[in-house]
């Protein structure tokens, strides 16, 4: 009788390992994350989640069933999550589809290409089903042609109606002769070009950077080309181009970035300040060539470490600024730094701490590294010259003097380590961490309009004072 109730006993204990083995998950956190590239949808649970999927056309629709789930009250807040305006997302349908499995039906505005994918628990989160939906036959848009666009299209500013030589013998000097015949850029300096060539020669000067100020003087159109019979103005360098700076705000979507004390994002507070020096550059012009900021992202959502790069390098930029808000684990660190990267390792012990945790953005952002090449990845990555890092130390050192002047200094020299968003093979690049946001009395200035304003200014005429040591040279762009 003893051995028997042992028997039991032992039995009842296993199927309670069993049952305790797979209780239900929780979902504890549901996401939406709309961007231009592609449309993200997350959901967070505490333990991994078993799914299928399905891709379903004429309606197109995406179909995922996910196992040992209750259909909580957290599941169905995922139908308000997407807003109306999500470029691929028309709406979300959560249902029980039988007693163990819950049903999440995304109604498409489009055919899509869908990675549905897990994240093992990093950072603040756990584990993360995540639902990735990129267009799947739009045509892409080329950021470039992009750029060139809203130039050309500024309102109170049309440009003369030149016509185009008929055959020119050659190409102008400062375009390619390989230029594609279907390069909007190209175009657009062939026309001005014709100006060039009816213009007398003016005598060379040192490039000239003019900015419109922001409050004093109203916002007008970037200066155009001046008819033949005016004193000529942007067609008297021979870099009459769009000079193109690359803005990259840190983290986004998934990745906040640094938390402060009063729950302040970075990745908030890094798209502020890049948005408002991105008017600035916008107002610029070095040597009568009109400046154009480019954003890496322009929202809140998850952008990969190397295609911020090759963003970057799709506009062909003529320089790289990433911009962050620095933290540390205790509350008194302070001061603004500029780092710029290095191959042969970094020049402190806090360099090489901060650009690891910046290099770990990819995992807490939530790459899905199934589907990229690590091996493709480590090419583009590794490509950085001498000469590109010579010239990031150049724009860190003018970066730096500026900010110096509104924000005390954590490091007085530009720092450098192997950072990944700073190694674009061809493009000056540097990363600037405007603050210490884990400290609160610099989280509060990094809140505040004003100072937002003050960090701007001294980013631009850092770029100023950069472009005034290294005239932008003129260079062919192929799109």
């Amino acid at each position: 009788m003893i051995q028997r109730r042992q028997i039991i006993q032992t039995a009842g204990l296993v199927l309670a390992g069993i049952s305790g083995s797979v209780r239900a998950a929780n979902i504890v956190a549901v996401r939406a994350w709309p961007a231009p590239d592609y449309s993200r949808i997350t959901l967070e649970s505490d333990q991994p989640l078993r799914y299928t999927q399905t891709l379903i056309q004429n309606p197109h629709r995406l179909a995922v069933d996910i196992s040992g789930v209750p259909l909580t009250q957290e599941l169905r807040n995922l139908v308000s999550k997407v807003p109306p305006d999500d470029p691929n997302i028309a709406g979300i349908r959560v249902g029980q589809y039988d007693a163990h499995t819950v049903r999440i039906v995304v109604d498409l505005k489009q055919q899509v290409k869908a990675q549905v994918f897990t994240l093992e628990p990093v950072a603040a989160y756990q584990n993360r089903l995540v639902f990735d939906l990129y267009p799947g036959q739009a045509r892409a848009v080329d950021p470039l042609e992009q750029l060139i666009a809203e130039y050309t299209r500024d309102p109170g500013a049309p440009t003369p109606a030149v016509p185009a030589p008929a055959a020119p013998a050659a190409p102008p000097p400062f375009q390619s002769a390989t230029a594609a015949a279907n390069d909007p850029l190209a175009d657009l300096i062939a026309r001005r070009s014709s100006m060039v060539a009816m213009s007398p020669a003016p005598e060379q000067t040192p490039p000239r950077i003019v900015i419109t100020p922001e409050r004093t003087v109203p916002a007008r159109p970037i200066p155009r080309a001046a008819p033949p019979t005016a004193p000529a103005v942007r067609t008297a360098r021979r870099t009459d181009r769009l000079i193109i700076v690359a803005l990259d705000p840190g983290h986004g979507g998934e990745d906040p970035g640094a938390i402060g004390p009063g729950g302040t994002y970075e990745k908030t507070i890094v798209l502020a300040i890049a948005r408002k020096l991105r008017d600035r550059i916008n107002r610029s012009s070095v040597n009568g060539n009109p400046m154009r900021a480019f954003l890496t992202r322009d929202g809140d959502y998850f952008v990969p470490l190397n295609t911020r790069v090759q963003k970057a390098r799709q506009v062909q930029a003529d320089l790289f600024i990433s911009i962050h808000a620095d933290a540390f684990i205790t509350p008194q660190a302070n001061g603004s730094s500029v780092y710029a990267l290095s191959t042969t390792g970094a020049s402190s012990t806090a360099a090489r701490w901060l650009a690891n945790k910046e290099n770990n953005a990819d995992l807490v952002g939530g790459l899905n590294v199934r589907s990229h090449d690590a091996t493709v990845q480590r090419a583009l990555l590794d490509m950085s010259t001498t000469a590109q890092i010579r010239d990031s130390l150049s724009l860190g050192g003018a970066l730096l003097g500026e900010i110096g002047k509104i924000n005390r200094l954590h490091k007085p020299r530009v720092q450098q380590a192997g950072f990944a968003v700073l190694k674009a093979p061809d493009i000056p690049s540097v990363l600037v961490e405007t603050a210490f946001i884990s400290n609160p009395g610099e989280e509060r200035k990094l809140a505040n309009g004003a100072h937002q304003n003050m960090l701007a200014d001294s980013l631009m005429q850092g770029i100023q004072r950069y472009f005034q040591r290294n005239p932008p040279l003129a260079r062919s762009r192929s799109v």
